[in-house]
């Protein structure tokens, strides 16, 4: 998806138009993730990239584009340049010997 979001459109409320633009990205990315994988991948990863405008985008982590977005309306910004490829991801193994960091798991001497 490559798309430029008008974010300040005559007659509608700006907090109402940045709700719609961030519901439409998590419908394209929850669309996305629903595709059958390749073989040998194990999720579906995006290329991220965000900005004012198709040419100041910046390569960006998917998890942060919400807070972007967010930052760029209070700027009072007009417009914003969303583009989200879809990837297939490979999950790399754990190097051996480091626990994972679950909630609740005791890390220190505190027992």
């Amino acid at each position: 998806m490559r798309k430029t979001y008008p974010l300040r459109p005559e007659g509608k409320h700006p907090d109402r138009v940045l709700d719609a633009v961030k519901h439409d990205i998590r419908k394209y990315q929850k669309r996305e993730r629903r595709r059958d994988l390749p073989e040998g991948a194990d999720f579906w990863d995006f290329d991220c990239r965000f900005g004012a405008d198709k040419d100041s985008a910046q390569v960006v982590h998917p998890g942060e584009l919400m807070n972007l977005l967010d930052a760029l309306a209070k700027d009072g910004a007009t417009q914003c340049y969303v583009e989200l490829l879809a990837k297939p991801g490979v999950r790399k193994p754990r190097p051996a010997g480091t626990a994972p960091e679950a909630a609740g798991e005791q890390t220190s001497d505190e027992e």
